[in-house]
């Protein structure tokens, strides 16, 4: 029990780093997304304390039996930047 009251405060500090640790795009341009979703194939970008979203680059960082559908999110210099996200594919879509 002692161990655990004396990692925990570290554990949550390592969590809070992680989740300060990921893109914000209302900080970036529309140019500089799209390169960085590019350059890593899939990643995960904020737009706000507790907004955020993963987009990918091609339907190749999508799990089995989803595909990429446009989406806009909100840029430094944009309010809508097109970038890819994963989505189910529709039974409509097969079709």
């Amino acid at each position: 029990m002692r161990t655990l009251l004396l990692t925990l405060p570290f554990i949550l500090m390592a969590d809070a780093a992680l989740a300060q640790a990921r893109p914000n795009s209302l900080t970036m341009s529309c140019a500089s997304v799209q390169a960085l979703i590019q350059a890593r194939g899939g990643i995960v970008i904020g737009s706000g304390p507790d907004i955020f979203d993963r987009f990918v680059s091609s339907a190749r960082y999508c799990m089995g039996g989803e595909t990429t559908d446009w989406t806009w999110v909100r840029t430094r210099d944009v309010r809508q930047c097109p970038v890819y996200r994963c989505q189910e594919i529709e039974e409509w879509m097969i079709r």
